[in-house]
């Protein structure tokens, strides 16, 4: 019998009594959910619509339908990007987290097709307040979403540190998301957006992860980027010539940058394909 499964480690997930909690708790927010059909509804965030939210995306009984007819054992959920909230004030953001309750329900109702990663909104104070707690809990290894940048933050940014020193202490499983992408305001025709801002904002932050030296100071860290990893995998060649012949990308990183770069990957392949065998 073949022991592999097929895990989908990219999936999103927003069901309408969240939409509800959130739009009554910040009514700017007006977040709401209206089904069109039996395979469509309506997403209406903020001023933001979109016409075509699949019914999977909200309903467990019609997203297990839809994995058993793509062949998909596995998802691991994650929440919308219309549900960050790094755009809100802190204490509003602590207050709704929020949007993992859905994913905690889904992952009870259906526990051999679900897991989850918990959105890492303030990451930085929420590492340094549990790492002395979960170094003692025997617990598998953490999942956890974090955005490929934060406020317009790059994810090298000082202020992270203690997330990703957190995170390869406890051998978690970082899933970087893009959000608020970088040159949006020429990405506006075409579906741009996602078609291109998903992956370069991904290999942005990939980029500075490693020049950074964020992946050099913390050699076990696993991260897995959205979007195929964007258009990093394809850029090796320019970030390694980059670091032989720059001195602006030697600031924190001292060793040549190929190494760093094949890390990166390695690293997110090596975390896909922990996810990708059976427990």
């Amino acid at each position: 019998m073949n022991s592999v499964r097929t895990i989908d480690t990219h999936t999103h997930i927003l069901t309408p009594e969240t939409a509800k909690l959130l739009s009554k708790a910040a009514p700017k927010l007006n977040i709401a959910i209206t089904p069109i059909d039996d395979n469509f509804a309506k997403l209406q965030a903020g001023d933001i619509v979109y016409p075509d939210f699949p019914t999977g995306g909200f309903d467990v009984t019609r997203r297990l339908k839809d994995m058993d007819d793509t062949d998909v054992d596995v998802q691991v959920l994650s929440v919308t990007p219309t549900t960050y909230l790094y755009g809100q004030e802190a204490t509003l953001r602590r207050n709704l987290h929020h949007p993992e309750r859905p994913i905690g329900q889904t992952h009870r109702r259906a526990s051999d097709a679900f897991h989850g990663h918990r959105h890492a909104a303030d990451a930085g104070a929420r590492a340094r307040r549990r790492r002395a707690q979960a170094r003692h809990d025997q617990v598998r290894p953490a999942r956890r979403h974090v955005c490929s940048n934060i406020a317009g933050k790059n994810l090298d940014d000082p202020s992270f540190e203690p997330l990703w020193a957190t995170a390869e202490e406890l051998g978690a499983f970082m899933f970087i998301h893009p959000y608020t992408v970088a040159g949006a305001d020429r990405l506006k025709s075409f579906y741009l957006g996602n078609l291109i801002g998903n992956p370069l904002d991904t290999t942005i932050a990939a980029a500075c992860l490693i020049f950074g030296g964020v992946m050099h100071r913390h050699p076990k860290l696993k991260v897995v980027l959205a979007h195929g990893g964007g258009f990093t995998p394809y850029q090796g060649g320019a970030l390694e010539h980059g670091w032989a012949v720059r001195t602006e990308t030697k600031k924190y990183l001292k060793e040549a940058a190929d190494r760093h770069h094949r890390q990166v990957l390695l690293r997110h392949n090596l975390a896909l394909g922990q996810k990708r065998s059976r427990p």
